[in-house]
């Protein structure tokens, strides 16, 4: 996850600025309150319809990627031998992957094709890239090795809808690989929504170890996911936008009923307004770039340096990974990736 804003950002804001008050103050009150899971317009489809996808995922799989993926990823050295993994691990679960490159990087991408063509896309992906001197075990070796693991279980099944997995480069010095895919025109036809993964392998437990962002305010939503302990980093974030509402109930389902199966980390989403404008510590990562192409993209985090104190550390090591926290996290992942592959009752991108 990337700790500076891009220059990008910074001039998305400066451009906004003039009109963000006036925005803000005039947009429905009814579109910027937190979504509750117990929310009666919240019944397409009903939690009940969902079923379940449980014990799915091959934990020591998940935890030989893990194995394979941890180690300093910033040199270009490192990243080719990265890139080999990913690119042998996707042929073997049967994809065709694709090298597109840019300025300083590789993306790597490749796509298990749905029985309906117009159902669309749903992307999911992660950035491979670490900081110099992190081995970058939950940043973002967690994200790559659960993608990898539902590559695996989705190239298996026939959904109405495509699957389309990329690893992004050079997320830590500017978001520059999710950029440079989505400036590509290409990338985004058809796609229906983007689920990006940054961090998802770290939990804490000690009052006071979880903290939040200025200018979010937390205390609604957290209330609304049935969050006990505000202070303590034990559920999973979903950070996704106020027009895209549908693509964050979807989550709120899927926890709803994972949560009557099982003991799961909980979901916490979060919709954000005017794009980040008036809480850019929202925009460090991946789903950024599509937020401004008018995508649904959700980022799926543990918070990362709110509550990790490992983040860009070399003590970002498998040691310090939650294994309870880790693999939850990744059957949940895969039971929104499943339903969104599925699932054709709602629509989550407006036709305009």
């Amino acid at each position: 996850m990337k700790l500076k804003q891009g220059l990008n950002i910074f001039l998305w804001m400066g451009i906004a600025i003039a009109i963000m008050v006036g925005c803000y103050s005039g947009l429905p009150q009814d579109k910027i309150e937190p979504i509750s899971v117990n929310s009666p317009t919240q019944i397409t489809p009903s939690p009940a319809l969902i079923s379940p996808q449980l014990n799915t995922i091959n934990r020591p799989q998940l935890w030989s990627h893990i194995q394979a993926l941890v180690g300093e990823r910033s040199r270009e050295s490192d990243r080719e031998r990265v890139r080999n993994y990913l690119i042998k691990q996707l042929e073997l679960s049967n994809f065709s992957p694709s090298l597109q490159s840019f300025d300083q990087g590789v993306n790597i991408v490749a796509e298990h094709p749905g029985s309906n063509p117009q159902s669309g896309v749903i992307l999911l992906a992660a950035h491979y890239d670490t900081v110099a001197n992190s081995p970058g075990a939950d940043d973002n070796a967690s994200g790559v090795a659960v993608i990898l693991e539902i590559a695996r279980l989705l190239a298996q099944k026939n959904t109405p809808r495509s699957l389309k997995i990329v690893f992004f480069d050079q997320e830590e010095v500017g978001l520059l690989g999710s950029f440079a895919f989505t400036e590509k025109p290409n990338n985004l036809i058809n796609l229906q929504a983007a689920i990006i993964l940054d961090m998802v392998g770290y939990a804490c437990h000690l009052p006071g170890c979880q903290t939040y962002p200025p200018g979010l305010t937390v205390t609604p939503l957290l209330e609304a996911a049935g969050i006990e302990f505000a202070d303590r980093g034990e559920f999973l974030t979903v950070v996704g936008e106020v027009q895209h509402l549908p693509l964050l109930k979807v989550f709120q389902r899927v926890d709803q009923s994972l949560r009557k199966s099982a003991k799961f980390p909980p979901l916490v989403t979060i919709p954000i307004p005017l794009k980040g404008l008036v809480t850019p510590d929202v925009l460090r990562s991946d789903h950024a770039p599509f937020w401004y192409q008018e995508i649904p993209a959700a980022l799926i985090t543990d918070t990362a340096n709110l509550r990790s104190p490992h983040y860009h550390q070399p003590s970002d090591t498998i040691s310090n990974l939650d294994p309870k926290f880790f693999e939850g996290s990744a059957e949940i992942i895969y039971n929104v990736v499943y339903e969104l592959m599925n699932n054709q009752t709602f629509e989550l991108k407006p036709t305009n």
